[in-house]
Formats: C-alpha cells, sequence, structure tokens
C-alpha cells in the first residue's frame, strides 16, 4: 500500500506522476535488461550536539533526489542526480549507459506480502520544538556534572525522517517513512590527573518522546560507571585463555566477524570462509544465529528493503548448522534462490546490496552468573569499541572497551587495552556455555561495507568460548 505522505512530498511536491515514472523505466525495460528500479528518497535530519556546558551546534538539511538502476545478468548499470523532477529523471534515463550483454529477463519476482507497519511514522523532527530538545541536552549535562570527578561532557540529539518511493520495471510500486533517533552521551572525568571517557546511548525507530527521564538516567549512569571503572584499570592479560562476552552490544563481534561472511554476495563469488558450506556444522550445538529485519521498532529494522521486499526473520545457523545466506534481488537470481528482504543501500547516490539488519544468538540455558562461576582463569569482556575483519578469512581483532579479569570464579579486577583476535567461523565452534539472559542492543549500530553506511542492529546472550580467541593487552 503508497502512503499518501510520501506521495505528496516526492511526487506531488515535484509534479511527477505515476505515470511517467512508468513510463520512464519502460523506456529502460524495452532495451532488454533484466530488471530496472527508481529509488525516489526525500530525507530530512536535524541534529544538536552540547560541549563544555554549551550547545556547540545545531543543524537541520533536507536532501532528495533519484537513483536509476538497470541490470543485465552480473552487471549493474547505475546513475543518479540529488535533483527530482521530469527532466532530470529523463536526462538520467536517456543518459544511462548500457553495455550489451546476454540477458536473462523475466526472472526476478516479488514477495507480495502484506506488510504491517513495525514502527511509527510520525515525523520525530515536528514532534518536539528546538528548545525542547536543547533543554534535554542542558538536563543530560547538569545531572552528569554533579557527578564526582567529572569534568566535561559531550551529548547530542540525532533526528532522521527518511521517505522513499520505489518503482520497479516489473509494474510495481513502493513507498515507506522511516523514522531514527538516536542520542550519545560522553562522560569525561578527571581523578588526580588521570583521564578517563566512556559513552553510552541508544535510540530506534521511535518518537523522540522516547527519550524519557527513566532512559536517558540510564544512558548517563551506564557511561559514568564505565569512565569511573577505566580510572581503576590494570593492563590486561595476554595470551589464549578462556572468554566470556557479554550480552546485548558484544554481539558486534557476532555480527562482524559471523554476519558478514553470510552476506549473499560473498557467498556467490566464493570469497566467504562460509562458502558451500549450507547443510554442514559451522558453530557449536546451541549456537543458533538470526538475521531479522522484522522487530518492531529496532535500528535496523525496515517495513521493507530498497528492492521493496518485505524483511524477513532469517534463520542463518540452527543448532550449530549453517542454514542460509543473506540475499539482494540480484545475487538470489544468480544463485538460483529469492531475496531475503536484504537489500539495503545507504541512499538514492548507492546501488542495493546483502547487508544485515538486526543481527544475533539465541539464548540458551545457564545464568551469567554460572558462566563466570564457571572460569578459573580467564577474561570477561562486556563491552566493546571499534573492530576489524577479513571477509574471505574471517580473521578479526575487536577492542573490549569493559573487561574484566576472572580469577577463580569471580570477576576480579576490571583491564583496558584489550584485543581480541581470532578467527568467525572457528570461534563459533568453541562456544561452551549459552546464557539466559537474550538481550539487544541499546540502539546504537553502524554497519559500513562497500563505502556504504547504513543502520543496524545486534544483540546475543553472555557466552563463553574455550578457544578461537587470543587476548592482546
Amino acid at each position: 500500500m503508497l502512503n499518501q505522505q510520501v506521495i505528496t512530498t516526492i511526487l506531488e511536491a515535484n509534479n511527477l506522476e505515476p505515470s511517467f515514472l512508468d513510463q520512464e523505466i519502460n523506456k529502460i525495460a524495452l532495451k532488454g535488461v533484466d530488471f530496472a528500479d527508481f529509488y525516489l528518497q526525500h530525507t530530512a535530519t536535524e541534529s544538536w550536539v552540547l560541549d563544555e556546558g554549551i550547545i556547540k551546534s545545531g543543524s537541520y538539511a533536507v536532501n532528495q533526489g533519484i537513483g536509476i538502476r538497470a541490470v543485465c545478468g552480473e552487471k549493474t548499470f547505475f546513475s543518479y542526480a540529488n535533483a527530482l523532477n521530469e527532466k532530470v529523471i529523463s536526462n538520467l534515463v536517456a543518459n544511462l549507459y548500457l553495455e550489451p550483454v546476454n540477458t536473462q529477463s523475466g526472472k526476478y519476482s516479488h514477495d507480495k506480502k502484506l506488510i504491517s507497519p513495525l514502527y511509527t511514522l510520525s515525523n520525530p523532527i515536528a514532534t518536539m520544538e528546538s528548545i525542547g530538545k536543547i533543554k534535554i541536552l542542558e538536563r543530560i549535562n547538569q545531572l552528569a556534572r554533579k557527578l564526582s570527578h567529572v569534568m566535561n561532557v559531550i551529548a547530542s540529539i540525532n533526528l532522521e525522517y527518511d521517505q522513499i518511493y520505489l518503482v520497479r520495471s516489473d509494474k510495481e510500486h513502493f513507498s515507506d517513512i522511516r523514522p531514527l533517533i538516536h542520542m550519545s552521551i560522553s562522560i569525561i572525568v578527571n581523578r588526580n590527573g588521570q583521564m578517563e571517557r566512556a559513552g553510552a546511548g541508544g535510540g530506534g525507530r521511535y518518537d523522540i518522546s522516547y527519550f524519557n527521564d527513566e532512559v536517558i538516567d540510564g544512558y548517563i549512569e551506564r557511561a559514568y560507571n564505565q569512565a569511573i571503572l577505566k580510572l581503576d584499570a590494570k593492563a590486561g592479560p595476554n595470551g589464549e585463555m578462556p572468554v566470556i562476552l557479554g550480552n546485548g552490544w558484544a554481539g558486534v563481534i557476532l555480527h562482524e566477524a559471523v554476519g558478514h561472511g553470510l552476506e549473499g554476495d560473498f557467498n556467490r563469488k566464493e570469497s566467504s570462509a562460509f562458502s558451500g558450506k549450507i547443510g554442514e556444522r559451522v558453530a557449536s550445538p546451541g549456537v543458533t544465529v538470526i538475521d531479522d529485519g522484522t522487530i518492531s521498532d529496532r535500528r535496523g529494522s525496515l517495513n521493507i528493503d530498497d528492492e521493496g521486499n518485505p524483511t524477513q526473520h532469517n534463520v542463518l545457523i540452527e543448532d550449530g548448522i549453517l542454514k542460509g545466506y543473506m540475499f539482494d534481488e540480484l545475487n538470489a537470481r544468480l544463485m538460483n534462490t529469492k531475496s531475503t528482504g536484504n537489500g539495503r543501500r545507504e541512499s538514492f547516490a548507492s546501488t542495493p546490496i546483502p547487508r544485515m539488519t538486526n543481527t544475533y544468538m539465541l539464548g540458551g540455558k545457564h545464568t551469567p552468573e554460572e558462566i563466570i562461576a564457571s572460569v578459573d582463569y580467564g577474561l570477561y569482556a562486556e563491552n566493546f569499541e571499534g573492530g576489524q575483519v577479513d571477509i574471505t578469512s574471517g580473521q578479526f581483532v575487536f577492542n573490549a572497551s569493559v573487561a574484566w579479569v576472572i580469577e577463580k570464579g569471580k570477576l576480579s579486577y576490571p583491564v583496558k587495552g584489550c584485543a581480541l583476535v581470532g578467527s568467525g567461523p572457528e570461534c563459533l565452534k568453541h562456544v561452551t556455555m549459552i546464557g539466559n539472559d537474550f538481550s539487544l542492543d541499546s540502539g546504537v549500530g553502524v554497519c559500513g561495507k562497500d563505502g556504504q553506511s547504513v543502520p543496524v542492529g545486534v544483540g546475543q546472550p553472555t557466552i563463553r568460548l574455550d578457544g578461537g580467541l587470543i587476548v592482546g593487552g
């Protein structure tokens, strides 16, 4: 179903008719391509930043445009413009470069499943005056500065109201509205000349009223506690040892080290460590990994992906067995399967590629206390900041922002400067205990791939690994 708000904002405001778009896309289709689409987008963004007790910056911007794509076999031909009118669109169509290739016309299909909205369609920018947003930041500053040793507070609010209109060469039209809010709080502490910094935040596809006092107080407490913890932290250990990963945001390791390797383009090209392993054991029994774009209000969720397909609950690994990959339409067609609703693009200026939405591991039966008590000497990594992964090999390195040394089944002392080095496909084979405390992250994830960034979610329970990871100080 088409949304009237999108039609008003994108079509009517730019004097565009659906019939005109059909006429133009048909010009491309008549050239014998396998598939073509128009991606029209209108995005409004607003941000406010408080630093050193004052509002350092405030901005509002509107960006709109169209991306035109044609697919022939394995090749994609693409052009875009940051303007919306008939002349621009006609020129893009007329000048789209199409190299003669052998096509497989008619093999693209679309899932016409009825879609129920997963999140609010209201505009988070318009639901509160600017002075209200500034007051939220000022309250954060006042509360945090009452805490001991706090020397500075940096807080920001970022709001987005994204509207898209999609036209396909199979005569289908789609629209979607995608609100997104995010808050970030960084607290800098200074005790006897020693300075540390930690941050917290979150958000999702909510109205700005999501940031109530309880949520904000939780962010402040988390950032402050982590900063104070760093003041008391010692140098981290080195070597191979049992490692416990915390729940929630610690799932970023799963996202980077495993999730990217399960995206369809890498597996079609056989450049992933998971290529050709459907039906094989790739993880310990009990390990089930899901990518789910249908979770209400989550940062990585979408009503439809950027090709018009409904997002799905995709089981990637079930009880340790590899079950499937994530696909956009192009890679799905070339691998003789269907899109899983994972075709995503950063904006109208980008082409869709297979991307994760909300990727997580399901919980198990052990309490976090049982898992920690089971380790005689090892590391408990609660939170992470920054990391890198090589998709082909699965090798990764991640920096733990909050970690503890475990001695005789108890958290002994905090450590900093810890890095975890390992292989995604290997470390999943060494999961020995899975917690019953599954949690998604607070809504802060951004995933980069091929120069494109998109919002994502991650999650997992507390898990114990007895191999596949090396701790580096």
